[in-house]
């Protein structure tokens, strides 16, 4: 009987009477069978020929070789041209480029998945740059709006608040048991498009997604969750084709209890080490529940800490085109939810571990606006949040962006609240002319709720502007040169970090581990990314960029020691590497070998 405290918030090894499914640590990855271990385990004897047909993971198309049809009893049943997975592959990318409607193009990714899983990972995986706008965002966010629309199968969990007390029953209807990675989102806040409801499952299965193709953390140790309590958008309310609850959003202490559930539910079935992705909560909610469980389980916010790290990142890349430190800048925030707290505590850490800036001197370095003006002391307009207090500067109260802008003379403007276009021609000219290079990063997402175009940044900052992005903007020819902005994406960030803290078994995940991933990132940013006005790497590279940030999030484990794998890889980033996922087919036969001679013989009495 496990009868001591596990550091998780269950003691005594129960819940709700029940012991745990899994304890402590498991093997660390499986990988497919052309490195020597499986990572779909098929028992021959409990499948038949249909079942490699109607069955994702193991459906290959018109792979299957001759011997394979034959033996499986499919010969037949599909065209007799044998294909490679390369010629499948570029047949999809021939077929997915038909469509001229992103929401079309999402929905053929879609489809491929349920028809043919590996093949999926492939297309993703190698057409990354092309594809990640159709995978995540923008065009993410409109497939959560259709989602009723487009639903067809099950991708992940829907757990509702009227499940509560069952959760642990709901997640055993799961079919993986070996689950590491969850995405959790309750759909009040999607991307820039608020409060979307059960509809907001689109955001876990893009991001899992994701995380096998940019990370290769294997499929069936990915879970995407949606915890349902309601909405409180009325025209989904009224709309007949809504796949949620049909009642306002649930709050207060049951809510509470809900999340409880859910978090115990999750460490009982997979075990201790289970990684729980936050996204998409109110920014009431974030908050806290980052504070209540990070201590606790396993757990990020992406939100918060992701959308940190790689705006952090793209200012430390930012330094680089500048030839400046981050003790020479002047933080202006539009906005001050989730995603810009985030980012400014993080600049003040970075202050402090790699110029030796005091933590507390550097938050004095960032300024933060809200709905209701400027945060300063004593604000007599609406008062500020125990969130936003470490930000609270001695300052007269002002409301207008644009005369915050002239009176604190920012070197780097942030916009993080999706209010589109807040970043006028005025603002832009004036931070043009307070400093030689400003730096302008309009993060919100879709593209519809960016504080400015790529462009208008160029244009009206006479091409001197430093500019990234939340969401893609096409390349820029003006000023005598080729700008091709930088999109801040956050898949730069989690799938590594998330594959980084499964490899070394990370208990708790300190905003530490987000600070040397956004190094991790801005390292890799080459001098020619600078030239043409690019703070991130090229998105073709997304899956090396993953590994090395992996692989930093496993240095710095081991060197503070808060990794749990042992013993400790000599040669973390081969280590990590023998972890991926491979999205190649293998021979869908089993094993077949020989016996010696002497085994046939009858024995002589």
């Amino acid at each position: 009987m496990f009868t001591s405290s596990n550091g998780n918030g269950v003691a005594n090894g129960k819940q709700n009477d029940h012991y745990m499914d899994r304890l402590g640590a498991r093997p660390v990855g499986r990988q497919s069978s052309s490195k020597g271990v499986e990572a779909f385990s098929v028992v021959p004897s409990q499948v038949t020929g249909m079942d490699f047909l109607r069955d994702p993971k193991l459906y290959k198309g018109m792979a299957f070789s001759l011997e394979e049809r034959q033996t499986l009893g499919i010969h037949g049943l599909l065209p007799p041209r044998i294909k490679t997975q390369e010629e499948m592959a570029e047949h999809s990318m021939r077929n997915l480029r038909r469509f001229d409607d992103p929401l079309n193009k999402y929905m053929f990714m879609a489809d491929l998945l349920e028809r043919n899983e590996k093949l999926f990972y492939k297309v993703l995986s190698e057409n990354t740059e092309e594809l990640m706008p159709i995978e995540y965002t923008p065009t993410v966010g409109l497939a959560c709006q259709k989602f009723g629309l487009a639903f067809k199968r099950p991708k992940g969990l829907f757990i509702s608040i009227h499940d509560k007390g069952h959760v642990y029953d709901v997640l055993k209807n799961w079919p993986e048991q070996d689950v590491r990675c969850i995405v959790v989102t309750d759909g009040e806040r999607i991307l820039g498009l608020g409060d979307l409801g059960a509809q907001g499952m689109g955001i876990p299965v893009g991001k899992l997604a994701l995380n096998t193709a940019i990370a290769g953390i294997p499929p069936s140790q990915t879970l995407p969750i949606t915890l349902d309590v309601g909405t409180n958008r009325q025209e989904l309310l009224d709309d007949i084709d809504y796949i949620g609850l049909r009642h306002k959003r649930v709050t207060g202490q049951e809510y509470d209890d809900f999340i409880d559930e859910f978090m115990q539910a999750v460490v009982r079935r997979y075990g201790q080490n289970t990684l729980i992705q936050f996204e998409d909560f109110g920014n009431h909610n974030a908050f806290r529940f980052l504070a209540k469980y990070r201590d606790k389980y396993c757990t990020f916010n992406d939100d918060i800490q992701g959308t940190a790290s790689v705006t952090v990142a793209g200012i430390l890349a930012a330094l680089k085109a500048t030839n400046t430190k981050l003790k020479d800048h002047t933080f202006l925030f539009q906005g001050a939810g989730e995603a810009a707290l985030g980012i400014a505590n993080l600049i003040a850490m970075a202050m402090e571990k790699r110029e030796g800036v005091p933590y507390k001197e550097g938050l004095k370095r960032v300024w933060l606006k809200d709905s209701r003006g400027l945060i300063v002391k004593d604000r007599p307009d609406g008062g500020i949040s125990v969130n936003k207090a470490p930000w609270a500067h001695e300052h007269k109260p002002m409301t207008d962006l644009g005369e915050i802008v002239k009176e604190i003379k920012p070197t780097v403007l942030i916009g993080a609240a999706a209010i589109p276009n807040v970043f006028t021609p005025e603002i832009i000219r004036d931070m043009a002319t307070f400093n030689k290079q400003p730096v302008i990063f309009a993060l919100s997402n879709p593209t519809s709720k960016a504080e400015c175009t790529a462009e208008q940044a160029y244009v009206h900052s006479d091409g001197r502007a430093v500019f990234a992005s939340g969401s893609p903007f096409p390349t820029y020819r003006g000023f005598g040169k080729t700008y091709e902005p930088g999109q801040g994406n956050n898949a730069y960030i989690f799938p590594g970090t998330s594959l980084g803290v499964i490899c070394t078994g990370i208990h708790h995940i300190s905003d530490s581990v987000f600070l040397s991933s956004a190094e991790g990132l801005a390292d890799m940013v080459q001098d020619s990314d600078i030239a043409v006005g690019r703070l991130y790497p090229p998105l073709s590279s997304l899956r090396e960029i993953s590994v090395k940030i992996a692989t930093k999030v496993a240095i710095e484990a081991y060197k503070s020691c808060s990794a749990s794998t042992y013993p400790e890889p000599e040669d973390k980033e081969n280590f990590i590497r023998q972890q991926l996922y491979d999205y190649t087919y293998d021979t869908s036969l089993p094993a077949r070998y020989g016996w010696p001679q002497e085994a046939f013989k009858k024995l002589e009495i």
